[in-house]
């Protein structure tokens, strides 16, 4: 049988019965599409996840204290104890090869009054460094300095969010007085916005310097946690490893498992971010995939249908000369169409479902080309597996059976 042939009497039979064909496509466009819209969701929340990490510094590694144990050997969790300090980030700057800058810091919530305004927000005491090793950029001002550490000034730098929040959306705050926790700061910088929401968002958010923070604040010497920059992300493991060789000896303590901190770097964070997020998107891929065998179904049907409508034809054609493999394959082309057509509507579908969440609800979505040729291959082999039965039931036919089927 000639291709052209083929294609030709494909068109027909597709044609012959638009109503039923374009039902049957109809499940594969709608499986398509939403494994496509799935999987956008998912590949859009992970590059979300993955650049908000990557906004919180670059080859960053985080040094945390660790277990804090009470009489009872109970654990009160990590980062319980009080465990760094200024004199173990400084350590780390001078001694451990590998690191760019270094960033101590003692972070916490209070209540802040300015202006007649209230909020509770994240107060973080740290060094001049802090930009550096975090990405901070200021839009107003400027950062606090090593002689603000030094002589332990009540300076503040607001997050664009608290200083809305205090002194109005866009105000220049600059001289301006912030009361924390009783206390009166004055205003010298703001920093650019970097976005996020919650608890965790790096706009709400102020910073004093760290000595002002443990003297006026904390009443401790004790540091939250030490941000460490690498020069690159060749060497992170290598510093990782010198923080740790470092701090044990710094501490005295000679049983790694029984280190007074833990750390953590920033590809740690993003693969275990990645492995969430990744399973997630296997997780609504799969939940979509049912509509795919759904629609799978649904060309079984109809090709069964198909087969038993036209037996005197397939009986005529092996009259004349039309082999198994002729009759096969003709059934099998028009599952595999009726699969193409509906992949190709079905990535349009997705696509625009996807944009759709994107505008409508602001969550982030990523349409990939491997999701695309995912689909395609998808439609063909579920035209060829839901196809084969039907197929093959047609080639396997009696020609004087068929031509007496009434």
């Amino acid at each position: 049988m000639l291709i052209a042939d083929l294609f030709e009497e494909t068109y027909f039979a597709i044609s012959a019965n638009k109503v039923r064909s374009g039902l049957t496509i109809l499940g594969i466009v709608i499986g398509i599409g939403s494994v496509i819209a799935m999987i956008s969701i998912g590949q859009g929340a992970a590059g979300s996840i993955e650049s908000s990490i990557q906004s919180m510094g670059s080859n960053l590694i985080t040094v945390s204290p660790g277990f804090q144990r009470s009489f009872s050997q109970v654990s009160a969790g990590r980062g319980s104890a009080q465990s760094l300090t200024i004199e173990d980030s400084k350590a780390i700057a001078q001694e451990v090869p590998g690191v760019l800058a270094v960033a101590p810091e003692l972070s916490q919530r209070y209540q802040v009054v300015a202006k007649g305004q209230n909020t509770n927000t994240q107060i973080v005491g740290t060094v001049y460094s802090y930009p550096q090793v975090k990405n901070v950029e200021i839009a107003l001002g400027a950062f606090i300095s090593d002689q603000n550490v030094r002589s332990m000034s009540k300076v503040a730098v607001l997050g664009p969010t608290t200083r809305d929040d205090l002194f109005g959306e866009n105000v220049n705050p600059l001289g301006q007085t912030a009361r924390i926790n009783g206390i009166n700061f004055k205003v010298i910088g703001v920093t650019q916005s970097k976005g996020g929401t919650g608890f965790g968002s790096q706009d709400d958010i102020i910073f004093i310097p760290i000595t002002t923070a443990q003297r006026f604040l904390a009443g401790s010497d004790s540091v939250s946690t030490i941000s460490v920059q690498a020069e690159n992300s060749q060497v992170m493991a290598l510093v990782q490893s010198g923080i740790t060789n470092l701090l044990l000896r710094l501490h005295n303590i000679g049983d790694p498992q029984t280190a007074d901190f833990s750390i953590l770097s920033q590809q740690d964070i993003i693969e275990s971010a990645s492995s969430i997020t990744n399973t997630m998107t296997i997780l609504l891929a799969a939940i979509a995939g049912i509509s795919l065998i759904v629609g799978g179904i649904g060309i079984m049907n109809m090709m069964m249908t198909t087969v038993t409508e036209r037996t005197r034809e397939i009986g005529l054609r092996k009259a004349i000369g039309a082999k198994r493999s002729d009759i096969s394959l003709q059934f099998l082309v028009e599952a595999v169409m009726l699969t193409f057509i509906g992949g190709a509507f079905g990535i349009i579908l997705g696509s625009l479902l996807a944009y759709g969440i994107m505008f409508f609800t602001d969550t982030a979505t990523k349409i990939s080309l491997v999701s695309i040729i995912l689909a395609f291959g998808v439609s063909a082999g579920i035209g060829i597996g839901f196809g084969y039965w039907p197929a093959q039931k047609a080639a396997k036919l009696n020609p004087i059976e068929a031509l007496r089927y009434e």
